[in-house]
Order: C-alpha cells, then structure tokens, then sequence
C-alpha cells in the first residue's frame, strides 16, 4: 500500500481496493488548495465507512498519523481539514470496535495533547469550538488517556452532547460525545453533573426525539453503568422508565436489520452500525441484569424481546446471540423476580434448544448451565408473603413439568464430562450434583 499515490496510474482507478483509494487521495492532499482538500476527505470519509475492521486498521497507523502531523506541521494540510477527517476516523473507530495503538505513540498524539492543554490554559480569547473538536479527536482515538486528559477533555464532550441544534452535523458531533462518554466510567464522569446532565439530554429526548437511535441507547447506557447507586438506580427505572424505553428500542432496531444480508456487501456501514446499537443494547442489559435491584411491571417484556432478538441473530450474528445468552444468565441468576419470565418469555425453552446444538460453544454451555443451576435457589429465597410463596411454587412446579419433558436429566448427565473443563476455564464452580441444577418439588 502507497501514502505517495503517484505509482497507481489512473487507468487503475476503477480496480482499486478502498485502502488503495483512500491512500492514493490521502497523497493528493498535499497538492491542493483548502477546497479541494475537504472535497477529498469527504470521499476518503465515504470509503472509510465501507471499510471492514481488517481494511481500517491496516490504513491507520503510526505512519500515518505522523504524516499528518507533518502535512499540518509544514500548512500542506490544514488544522481544519486534519480535524474533519480525524473525527470521522473517531468516530468509526468506535463503531468499529477497533484499537489504535499506534496512535499513543505518535508525533499526531503528541501534538494534540500539546494543543489542548496550551488552549485549555488560555484565560483569555479561548477559541472554545477549537478545543471541542480537538477533544473529540484526540479522546476517540487514544485508547489509553491518562487521568490528566479525561478531566480536561470531558467538560468539552459533554458541552458537545449538551447541543439540541437539529441537523446531521450537530447530531452526528452529539452522537459521537454521548458515545464516548458512554464507554467511560472514571471519576471524572461520576461527577453529579454529569449524571444530572445526562439524565436532562435523556428527558429533553423523550420528549423532543433529537436524538440519533446510537446517541440515545448510549446516554442510558452512561447511567447504567454508574449502577449500582440507588438513588440513581430509582431515576433510572421509575423516572426514565429505561425498561419501556429500552424494550421499544429493542424491537425497531431488530426490525430494521436484515438478518439476512449477504457478508461483506457494500452498505455504507448502515447494517453494522445498527447491528452496533443492538450490540451495546444487550451489554448494557446484561450489567444492568446484574447490578439493578428493582424490578417493576415494565421490565417483565425483557426476556420475551431478548429471546427474539436472539432467535433472529442466531445464523448469522452471533456475536450479539452469544450477548443475548449472557444476558438472560445474568437476569436468572441475580432475579428471582425474573424466573418467572425466563418461562413465560420462551428463555427456557431457548436453553433447551441450545445446549443440545451439536456446535454449541462452551462459552454458551456455561451460561445456560449456571443460568439452570442458580434458578432453584433464587426460587428457593426467603420471603415473608405468603401470596408470593405460593407463586414461586406454582413457578418450580411449571419449570421441573418442562424440564422433565425435554429430558432434562439426560441433558445434564451428558454434560458432566464437560464439567470440569468449563470450570477451569471460565473460574466458576459448576457442581457435578444433578440435583443442583434440577428443580425439586
């Protein structure tokens, strides 16, 4: 692959790889003037978004990123071209779930922490716009910033997320703040006015849907993953209704995907991005499952709209399969509100029908087998109404008929000899009792 370009001849143009074209446009920038050159990054956007995980990390290294330091350094590239083109390279680096750990080493690297810092510091004429596009770079592209940066550079991304401006820029910018924002939990982000901030972009758009579906899914998840705190937790539950939210999030992203889509077509990233936000949604459930103490009437269609979206990623993405499985994991093993759902939403029977699958992942077996041998003791807890005693016997009752029915024993039996391998592996006890994981009457 070539930075300079010059050795592709144009006749070859129409053949090229995307890596070959945006390197052959990445060469021409030097060679035009402040117009040009936007137009240019503007195609080289465009091809960085059909770019799969492999084709991106391989054109973004420190190589690269020392040259543009070294186009900005020398005014062949301007300050402003540079900074449209690495928001963008950000912004994909996190919808593509990659690592640029090249980037922490290079001069570009060095450069913007120099410039925030220098900006930050000014009392005066503080070019405020400046310092939140630096920011946004600089933040979506290290993955190893040090404390000193985050609190620096925070304030910024969320004076970013703050913005109501409804057009395509101001909310692709929020997008991109809320997303980055969401995959920080340091002290600086668990600052009250963040939390408060959040949860004011989060009602500003239940009300007003300014919001994109990725900036939405990741202001709540901003909050989940500052769980458990209760008071927090009762806002998050009761205040932002973040099951009924969450659920309706979860069906029209499923139904806009097509499950089916040949791999590797063309799309723009559109199909991964949205296979992204249901990725993140069934994440964010899963800590939430495993650190919210309250259960209302809302949160009973979760396991219902999770098996569903299991069901219709199972062929062919099973990266978010596998999420859905861990999710339900988590709901039965920390909820005994819950076992009744795992029932009624078809979680069971989704178990059964797995660990029986021929090509089932021990990842999987594991959960499905932790999931079974937590149920009986969360039926089993303590509880002073005798209404609610009577109900979770009448659960045991429906679990251990099915389970009898499916020949469940046998199931188990056949998955001793996996036992201790799975143990080992995954550093949690599985007993080898069969009774631990049957439900007995």
């Amino acid at each position: 692959m070539s930075l300079s370009g010059h050795d592709i001849s144009e006749d070859r143009i129409q053949v090229l790889t995307k890596t070959e074209k945006f390197s052959k446009l990445f060469s021409e920038l030097e060679h035009c003037n402040e117009e040009e050159q936007r137009k240019k990054i503007e195609e080289m956007n465009g091809l960085i978004d059909g770019m799969n995980m492999e084709e991106f990390i391989s054109i973004f290294t420190k190589k690269l990123f020392n040259k543009i330091h070294q186009m900005i350094e020398k005014k062949t590239l301007s300050l402003e071209s540079a900074i449209v083109l690495l928001k963008h390279v950000g912004y994909s680096k996190e919808l593509k779930l990659v690592i640029f750990e090249e980037f922490e080493d290079s001069l570009l690297n060095e450069r913007f922490v120099n410039m925030i810092i220098e900006e930050g510091e000014k009392k005066e004429k503080k070019n405020e716009k400046l310092l939140a596009d630096l920011c946004l770079c600089y933040i979506s592209l290290e993955y190893n910033s040090s404390p000193e940066m985050i609190s620096i550079c925070m304030p910024y991304l969320l004076k970013v997320a703050l913005k109501k401006v409804e057009n395509k820029e101001v909310q692709k910018e929020v997008e991109m703040a809320l997303l980055i924002l969401s995959n920080y939990n340091d002290q600086e982000s668990n600052k009250g006015k963040y939390l408060k901030a959040i949860k004011e972009i989060i009602k500003y758009h239940q009300e007003h849907h300014n919001l994109t579906r990725l900036a939405y899914q990741s202001a709540l998840q901003f909050l989940i993953y500052r769980l458990p705190n209760y008071s927090l937790e009762e806002v998050i539950v009761n205040e932002l209704h973040f099951a009924r939210e969450a659920i309706r999030e979860l069906e029209e992203s499923s139904e806009c995907i097509d499950w089916k889509r040949e791999k590797g077509k063309e799309d723009g990233g559109i199909e991964a991005k949205k296979e992204l936000i249901l990725l993140r949604w069934m994440q964010t459930l899963s800590f939430f499952f495993r650190n919210s103490r309250l259960w209302n009437e809302e949160c009973s269609e979760f396991i219902y709209i999770i098996v569903q979206v299991f069901r219709a990623a199972r062929e062919n993405e099973r990266v978010i399969s596998d999420w859905c499985i861990c999710s339900l994991r988590d709901a039965a093993i920390n909820k005994a509100e819950i076992v009744k759902g795992l029932l009624k939403g078809g979680a069971i029977d989704l178990f059964l029908d797995e660990i029986r699958r021929q090509t089932l992942k021990d990842i999987t077996a594991f959960d499905i087998l932790m999931s079974f041998r937590k149920i009986p003791s969360r039926l089993k807890e303590e509880e002073d109404d005798e209404k609610e005693k009577a109900k979770r016997k009448e659960v045991e009752m429906e679990l251990f008929k099915k389970m009898e029915d499916e020949g469940y024993e046998d199931i188990i039996i056949s998955f001793y000899e996996t036992f201790d391998f799975l143990n080992e592996k995954y550093h949690d006890a599985l007993s080898l009792d069969i009774s631990d994981y049957f439900v007995n009457i």
